[in-house]
């Protein structure tokens, strides 16, 4: 590792840190230290990562996934694929009601895919396009009917596209239902004060609550991970999600604390403006350019020096430890001769381009690094820190030259690929159009064979190494850290909070 960027990881550490004040909790409380304050509690609008862990406890799925990543039951106590693939029949429990006292039915999920596939202010719709109608069977039973065949789609559901909200609620509200959800979870809504906590209040009609054993939930957004480590020790919070890698060995040391970490799904990566205003600037019209940058980055230093060495490296929307991770397209080793050429190749000997970076310490650190890095070829970074929910807000309308986010994963490969990268996609922020990609992706969505899709996701990402919308860096594990009192945490490799389960001991 280069010395320099030793300095700048002890510079960046020098930063003075102090815990937060918060009330003392009673037990029946769950205090729970989130990176960031979560946007939306509506689940056909909610983008955050953190939202998904309030809205895990808060709205029930049609189907869910356990800590090995395999699909399970939920609201559905059963599926069906019709001999086509083209037809998903659901058999729903008969026991889950809303928490407004209203019956989760055919009719409700019927009206919530709906909403979600054609509300004008849906995120969900690529997720789910591949729907063409949905019909009542009767009251415990929904036929889907599809397009085409898509394998992904119960993996969808498994996640904000599958959660079910009120009808009566959502008619009622509108586009106001985030400020008083109502779904059908193990916790209801009670408080949300933005910038410093969400409440929500143990739901005493859920089908499985003795499996819940918190009266009351409260999160808080803490975008320091210093901050949340140091709130945990103190006791002030009982679990906090995204412990930082260069703690979890003084973590496990501590007696009274514990360490859950497991692999994830997802990527971190520098997605830059396409289409959108980088439109007109050199980055975003000049692939040469962004292979220069991929190129003048040293992804085993970030590891090392911002991970501990935890993070794995890679350049593809998957981790090399996944099935469809293609080894054909090995991750670049900095090469800062080869960045030059690039920079040539493209007539330009110098870019400026502006990096919106979250405020959490980590991708403040990362940050930082790749600023030192492509420096040395001619891009000259500025790093914009930007609270999260308004990054994302500017990142949908296109707003940005290039941001350093990432993406959480899913247990279906496509779904790290088509909602970020489809042309017209509402959470494409690159605004990248790639027609031919589009027609491979919906090849392989259609095909059950492994084989098969593995071929069709080789030429996908054959395209996004040549066209680069997204500069794939590493793929960091989920790491959880509780008070040793707190069992029965079993982290899924989605990285949500799932608290089924979850108690105090005495």
């Amino acid at each position: 590792m280069k010395p320099h960027y030793l300095a700048l990881a002890a510079t960046l550490a020098l930063a003075g840190i102090q815990a937060t004040a918060a009330p003392a909790a009673a037990q029946s409380t769950l205090n729970i230290g989130l990176q960031d304050d979560p946007d939306t509690l509506d689940p056909a609008t909610n983008w955050s990562f953190v939202g998904r862990h309030v809205l895990q406890s808060l709205c029930d799925k049609i189907v869910d996934i356990d800590e090995k990543g395999e699909i399970i039951p939920m609201l559905a106590a059963s599926w069906k694929w019709g001999d086509d693939s083209k037809t998903l029949t659901l058999k729903l429990r008969d026991d889950a009601v809303f928490h407004d006292g209203t019956k989760v039915d055919a009719a409700a999920i019927k009206y919530n895919l709906e909403r979600a596939l054609n509300a004008k202010f849906s995120r969900r719709k690529p997720e789910i396009s591949s729907i063409s109608t949905v019909d009542v069977v009767d009251p415990t039973t929904v036929q889907i009917n599809l397009k085409q065949p898509s394998v992904p789609l119960l993996a969808a559901l498994s996640d904000r596209a599958g959660m079910i909200v009120s009808p009566t609620a959502a008619e009622k509200l509108g586009e106001k239902f985030t400020d008083a959800p109502v779904c059908s979870g193990p916790y209801t809504f009670a408080e949300r004060v933005i910038q410093d906590r969400i409440v929500l209040a143990k739901f005493p009609k859920y089908y499985n609550a003795d499996k819940y054993h918190f009266d009351r939930l409260v999160y808080r957004g803490m975008p320091d991970s210093n901050v949340r480590l140091l709130n945990l020790r103190s006791g002030q919070l009982d679990l906090i999600e995204r412990l930082a890698a260069t703690e979890v060995e003084a973590v496990k040391a501590d007696s009274s604390l514990a360490v859950e970490p497991v692999v994830g799904l997802g990527y971190y990566g520098v997605t830059f403006s396409i289409g959108g205003e980088g439109a007109n600037l050199d980055a975003g019209k000049k692939a040469a350019i962004r292979e220069a940058f991929s190129l003048a980055i040293d992804r085993q230093a970030i590891s090392d020096v911002v991970f501990d060495g935890q993070a794995s490296i890679g350049n593809q929307p998957f981790p090399p430890s996944n099935q469809y991770y293609d080894k054909n397209f090995p991750i670049p080793q900095r090469d800062l001769d080869a960045a030059k050429k690039k920079m040539q190749e493209a007539g330009v000997e110098s870019v400026d381009l502006e990096l919106l970076v979250p405020t959490d310490a980590e991708r403040q650190q990362v940050a930082q690094l790749i600023q030192a890095m492509v420096a040395e070829v001619g891009i000259n970074v500025s790093i914009k820190p930007t609270e999260l929910m308004t990054l994302l807000d500017v990142a949908r309308q296109g707003k940005f030259q290039s941001h350093l986010v990432g993406w959480s994963g899913r247990v279906d490969p496509d779904l790290n690929i088509t909602p970020m990268l489809s042309c017209g996609a509402p959470t494409n922020d690159a605004h990248y159009c790639n027609e031919e990609l589009d027609a491979i992706l919906a090849k392989a969505r259609a095909s059950g064979d492994v084989e098969t899709r593995k071929a069709e996701y080789s030429k996908a990402i054959a395209i996004l190494q040549k066209d680069l919308p997204i500069v794939y860096m590493y793929h960091s594990q989920w790491i959880f850290a509780h008070n040793s009192n707190i069992t029965g945490l079993a982290p899924a490799p989605d990285g949500i909070i799932r608290l089924s389960g979850v108690s105090r001991k005495n």
